[in-house]
């Protein structure tokens, strides 16, 4: 069942941010928006419902610019800077953060060492079809073992009789069981940090399906397993090594999760405010009462906030300016006040925030998986207070 209210949707600018927009930024809105009210909103409550990966959707993904636009135009990307990547990322979101996190993952954790880590012919050979959508990707960080430890990954590249091989698993990868390529990172014989590129169809190589989540169910979810994979020298990503590596992909992705939480806060507010309008109790709006106009209040006044960090962290990210604990700040904040919001927009609905007639129950639950991955709210809070402090809390 479609949300009723999606073609009422204009999202929320409180204190005139669009004025800081150039005519590029607000056309691409305008275009990643249309095509969501028109390609995802009637299928995505279905698509959650029955757990289904709307795997349609990627080739259009594709075509309207959301994997990899940051990335250079020869590469297939847009060449956009960091908050037109932003607001890509806060459009596909205010649909289903299972729709971003595919897009976010293809563009910041897949396409984004690939540019950056590799040679020109491997750039050329998988950086156009994944900007397209016909290649799929996901990135292999988190084990069974390891989830906010990186550092403790048991997954292994080892030369043996002259070839090299990957053996290990990897865990909650989104995209996996449908990627074509996965961007895995593994210790090497000297313990040290290297990323590899595994493709779909090497033998010893799996990526089953994660079944039964209550979250981000729109979206495809499995490990990575590797028994004895050979990796060919090629496929290796020669500039990547050490755990910096892989957490400076973690910034791109977090900062375009610092921005698309913001959309999924918009939708829920979206439709608390209009149904506060329109619903009768005691012969009023509910819209009408302190208590409503009170939580609606505090809701803009967030997103108004997480905007403005958002903006301006861009714009930094833009000078290269942009550390790695302002970016882990804006996803903190940002999607911290999304589930605030979307838990408030419920309230607001009463017994009708849980039906799928809209989508707050969806983005709820959505938002319980983003502000665990890339980085769990508490990591986060410990990045901050490290940078504060130059005192490490993490061991």
């Amino acid at each position: 069942m479609a949300n009723r209210y999606a073609e009422s949707y204009r999202g929320f600018d409180y204190v005139l941010l669009d004025e800081l927009l150039s005519d590029e930024q607000k056309q691409i809105r305008g275009a990643i928006r249309e095509w969501v009210n028109k390609e995802v909103v009637p299928i995505i409550e279905e698509a959650a419902d029955k757990c289904i990966f709307p795997e349609h959707l990627v080739k259009q993904l594709g075509e309207i610019g959301a994997f990899g636009p940051q990335i250079p135009v020869e590469y297939g990307g847009m060449g956009v800077d960091y908050n037109t990547y932003g607001i890509i990322m806060q459009e596909l979101e205010r649909a289903d953060s299972g729709l971003r996190s595919t897009a976010s993952v293809q563009g910041s954790l897949v396409m984004f060492p690939i540019w950056k880590y590799r040679s020109e012919e491997q750039k050329k050979k998988f950086l156009p079809a994944l900007a397209a959508g016909e290649y799929l990707g996901c990135f292999g960080l988190t084990e069974p073992n390891h989830g906010s430890n990186p550092n403790g990954m048991e997954t292994t590249l080892k030369v043996k009789n002259g070839k090299l091989y990957l053996n290990g698993a990897k865990m909650w990868i989104t995209n996996s069981p449908k990627a074509h390529v996965a961007v895995v990172w593994a210790k090497n014989d000297e313990g040290e940090i290297v990323g590899v590129l595994v493709e779909k169809g090497m033998k010893g190589f799996s990526a089953p399906e994660i079944h039964g989540k209550w979250s981000l169910r729109a979206s495809i979810t499995g490990e990575l397993i590797f028994d004895d994979v050979e990796i060919p020298a090629e496929n290796i990503l020669p500039k990547a090594k050490g755990l910096k590596a892989p957490l400076s992909c973690l910034s791109s992705a977090r900062f375009g999760i610092g921005w698309g939480s913001l959309g999924a806060a918009q939708d829920c507010m979206h439709v608390a405010l209009e149904y506060s309008k329109e619903r009768i109790q005691f012969d009023k709006p509910i819209g009408q009462f302190q208590l409503t106009q009170k939580k609606l209040a505090e809701m803009i006044t967030e997103i108004t906030k997480g905007q403005l960090l958002a903006w301006r962290i861009g714009v930094l990210a833009n000078e290269g300016r942009a550390t790695p604990a302002m970016i882990s700040m804006v996803k903190r904040n940002n999607v911290d006040a999304a589930i605030k919001i979307a838990r408030e927009s419920r309230q607001i609905l009463g017994g009708m925030g849980i039906s799928a007639e809209f989508p707050i129950m969806r983005h709820m639950m959505n938002l319980e998986s983003v502000i665990t991955y890339e980085g769990t709210h508490d990591v986060h809070l410990l990045i901050t207070g490290m940078d504060l402090t130059g005192l490490n809390a993490f061991g």
